[in-house]
C-alpha cells in the first residue's frame, strides 16, 4: 500500500511523519515500520547480516523484514533502521533470488545515498528543528538521537534554511509540525525552566 508513495526524498519523509502521527522527538520509526506491517529483528536473534553490515531489509514472499546490527550504540541502529524504511517508501528497485521468494533491494551507490538522505529527514524534520531552535550538532544529536556525523550534516542545512527562513513552504509540512505542535511547546517551557534555573544559580 505505502511501498514508493512519493519519489521525491523530502516529500516521502514529510508523508511518513504525517501519515503515521508521529508528534516527538526521537521519532519513533518502530511506529512506522509496524504500521507498515515491517517486522524488524537484531541481528543478535537472527544471524542474518554478513560481517561489516549494519542493516538490510527483504521479502520472505509474505512478510517484509529489517534486520540491524543490534551491537551498534542506538542512534546508529535508529539511522540504520529508518535507512531501511527509506529504500522501501522510495520505491527503490528489488533484486529476486533466483531459487526462492525472498527479495531485497539492490545496493546502487545513488539508492543508498538516497536512502541515507530519506533517513536523515525523517528523524531530524527541519521544522520542528527550527520550532525548538536548535542549531549545534550536539543540540540535534540529544533531541533527535542520531549519531553526531549525521546530526553535524543536518546542522550545516539547517544554517541555510535558518538564513533563508525556509520553512513552511508546502502544506505537507506544515501538516508535519501540526502533530509536533503540543511536543515542542513542551519541550519549549522546559528548556526556558532549565535556562532560568542555570541563571539563578
Amino acid at each position: 500500500m505505502y511501498y514508493g508513495i512519493y519519489k521525491n526524498i523530502r516529500e516521502s519523509a514529510w508523508k511518513c511523519l504525517s501519515e503515521f502521527n508521529i508528534s516527538s522527538l526521537p521519532v519513533d520509526i518502530l511506529k512506522i515500520a509496524r504500521q507498515v506491517g515491517i517486522h524488524v529483528k537484531k541481528n543478535s536473534d537472527v544471524h542474518d547480516l554478513m560481517p561489516g553490515e549494519l542493516g538490510k531489509s527483504y521479502f520472505n514472499g509474505y512478510v517484509w523484514f529489517i534486520i540491524y546490527d543490534d551491537s551498534q550504540p542506538v542512534d546508529v541502529c535508529r539511522f540504520t533502521i529508518a535507512h531501511e524504511l527509506g529504500h522501501f517508501f522510495l520505491g527503490h528497485d528489488l533484486t529476486y533470488s533466483k531459487y526462492s521468494e525472498i527479495r531485497g533491494f539492490s545496493q546502487k551507490a545513488k539508492e543508498e545515498e538516497q536512502a541515507d538522505a530519506f533517513a536523515l529527514r525523517l528523524l531530524t524534520p527541519a521544522c520542528v528543528l527550527k520550532e525548538l531552535d536548535l542549531h549545534t550538532p550536539e543540540e540535534i544529536a540529544k533531541y533527535c538521537n542520531v549519531p553526531l556525523s549525521c546530526a553535524t550534516e543536518r546542522s550545516k542545512r539547517m544554517k541555510t534554511l535558518y538564513k533563508r527562513n525556509m520553512f513552511f513552504t508546502s502544506q505537507l509540512e506544515t501538516e508535519v509540525y501540526e502533530n509536533f505542535k503540543p511536543y515542542v511547546r513542551l519541550a519549549n517551557r522546559r528548556k526556558a525552566a532549565e535556562e532560568k534555573k542555570k541563571s539563578n544559580e
